[in-house]
């Protein structure tokens, strides 16, 4: 790895993967020196199938990690060159993939192979030894394709709740979402900390940070997006901003005269 730097190529996963992932990338990634990220919280799961220098993530060294859903970000820290496969996971790709209720993952990054045993292994040896991307990717999917449908089948309630509250960027209450359902309050609380990592109250609120950044991203107005997406006001959004992702509206919406100062 010559090339300093981040490369990174993004294929569409199948139809057969994509209810279950929602971006599959090859990268590889090498610098001068170490460098640190802060990884916002996001309605979905991570999985890195990567082979190289171990990254730190929260302070542990791991090659091939996973997680769950969470309510914070996470510093990452890429010490070494490494390359490997990014997946991003729905929170029902990820309680079919590790078979286990996604409680067990909330806030935690773990090797693949605790979640996977053998097949963690033998999945990142063939990435490995597969030199060309978009072969790398198209294996990726094959593997996750058969593992998963391997999996655990889910009922469609949780899924159905969980498409109403990403359709609404996060501003549906959990009491509607139970009434819907005709369950109860605790039920639905239940069936979301097994499905999906989070109570439905802290999923809206990812969610919400989700569709805050991208309305900033495209130049939406500070104040206007915190109307748009249900903060009580901007100090609200603010914290929100500092707690999910390590950073401010500004930051990702600079102000007038913003534009040189070095991020």
């Amino acid at each position: 790895m010559s090339t300093l730097g981040l490369a990174m190529v993004e294929a569409t996963p199948s139809a057969a993967l994509r209810p279950y992932v929602t971006r599959l990338c090859a990268y590889r990634e090498h610098y001068g020196s170490p460098v640190t990220r802060s990884e916002a919280a996001m309605p979905g799961a991570v999985l890195i199938l990567a082979f190289g220098t171990p990254m730190e993530v929260g302070g542990e060294r791991h090659t091939a990690f996973a997680g769950g859903l969470g309510d914070r970000f996470t510093v990452t820290r890429v010490t070494g060159p490494c390359e490997g496969v990014e997946v991003v996971l729905t929170p029902f790709g990820a309680r079919r993939l590790y078979a286990l209720p996604l409680r067990h993952l909330t806030n935690l990054t773990v090797p693949v192979a605790d979640l996977l045993g053998p097949w963690a292994d033998m999945a990142v040896a063939r990435l490995a030894e597969t030199p060309s991307w978009p072969e790398r990717l198209a294996l990726a999917d094959r593997l996750l394709t058969a593992r998963i449908h391997e999996g655990p089948a889910l009922r469609p309630e949780v899924p159905w709740a969980w498409a109403r509250l990403l359709a609404s960027g996060g501003r549906l209450s959990p009491s509607s979402l139970a009434e819907s359902l005709g369950w109860s309050h605790r039920h639905l609380v239940a069936r979301f900390q097994d499905q999906i990592g989070l109570p439905p109250k802290t999923a809206a609120r990812v969610i919400r940070f989700g569709r805050a950044v991208r309305l900033l991203r495209s130049g939406t107005p500070i104040a206007q997006v915190a109307a748009e997406c249900g903060f009580y006001d901007q100090a609200h959004m603010n914290r929100e901003f500092r707690v999910l992702g390590d950073t401010t509206p500004g930051q990702i919406h600079p102000r007038p005269g913003d534009e040189g100062r070095a991020s």
